[in-house]
């Protein structure tokens, strides 16, 4: 009888780890993967996602498995009508791509601002419990500390500049949710991508912009690169961010900060020589000057998720090949 007890009661808390979770932009890029980790999960999904830059189709193989609702995040109206019980909330919907910081920087301050004001108020309504914010490693701009951990200053060096509506916006979200969940909020914990990569990313990135450039070169030997080349990034190929997110879904501490990325480093003329060595071109590089506002050197500190348990298992050679293949 007390065996019995047993098995039921860790049955029941078995149970009881599933949620009932909505995520806003989930037919996006990170969107969509985290969507598909956690159908595996077994826990019950919403995606709430307007498709302006998200594809459904990311979505296919567990279309039956979740329920899908198409709406733009600033109305209201539509969000306040899901009936659905939600007890987790993870917040992604934003316009992303390094083009549209320069082409819509009115639009990504309005998603941010109205949207997170927007998903605050369903929460409260709805007594949401959990809240997983995704911020950006923008926040940071030129940081002080090379790697960066996430106590590093947040900052909009120049408030004329489109590039930091971006940065700017996260910024918003992350003040204005850390002090909303204070009151109303049991979890709230923000992630920061750094430089996520893998097959279907879309094309305002710069692995799958130099991938498809590359393709187009014919034998043209001319490789245009915006900046010096000498710009450093850290990537994380999109099954090992999925990884890092796991471990901070599962283990991460309220009112934390976490960056998700890895301390592998290289410089953008580097990643291009890399690429075509694996595509078996030859190139030669022509510079022009750095997009105003781009940050020279962006690797995080990993040593707070590396608590958590995270390990890089894909190195960047070993990811571009993936998409490759």
């Amino acid at each position: 009888m007390v065996y019995l007890w047993i098995v039921n009661n860790m049955a029941k808390k078995k149970k009881n780890l599933k949620k009932n979770i909505l995520i806003t932009g989930g037919s996006g890029f990170i969107g969509s993967a985290i969507t598909k980790h956690l159908v595996k999960e077994k826990n019950k999904i919403i995606v709430f996602d307007n498709n302006s830059r998200g594809k459904s189709r990311r979505l296919k193989e567990v279309k039956n498995k979740i329920k899908f609702i198409i709406g733009d995040i600033r109305d209201k109206k539509k969000l306040l009508s899901i009936k659905d019980n939600v007890d987790t909330v993870i917040h992604l919907a934003y316009v992303n791509g390094t083009k549209f910081f320069y082409k819509k920087p009115f639009e990504i301050l309005d998603i941010a601002v109205n949207g997170l004001i927007n998903i605050l108020d369903f929460c409260k309504k709805k007594k949401v419990k959990n809240f997983y914010l995704a911020s950006s490693s923008e926040v940071y701009q030129n940081p002080f500390k090379i790697p960066t951990d996430e106590e590093e200053m947040l900052k909009i060096p120049n408030i004329h500049n489109p590039r930091y509506s971006y940065g700017g916006g996260k910024i918003i979200s992350e003040l204005y949710g850390i002090h909303f969940a204070k009151k109303f909020l049991k979890k709230f914990i923000i992630f920061r991508p750094h430089n996520v990569y893998g097959k279907d990313m879309g094309n305002e990135h710069v692995i799958p912009e130099f991938i498809n450039r590359f393709k187009k070169l014919g034998n043209k030997k001319n490789f245009l690169i915006y900046g010096t080349g000498q710009e450093i990034r850290s990537f994380i190929h999109i099954d090992d961010f999925i990884s890092g997110f796991d471990k901070v879904f599962k283990k991460g501490k309220n009112q934390e900060i976490y960056n998700i990325g890895t301390s592998e480093k290289i410089k953008i003329f580097k990643l291009a020589r890399l690429i075509a060595r694996i595509l078996g071109k030859s190139i030669k590089f022509k510079k022009t000057k750095v997009l105003k506002g781009s940050p020279s050197v962006r690797c995080p500190n990993i040593k707070k998720i590396k608590k958590l348990g995270f390990k890089q298992n894909i190195r960047l050679k070993d990811g571009i090949k993936k998409i490759l293949n």
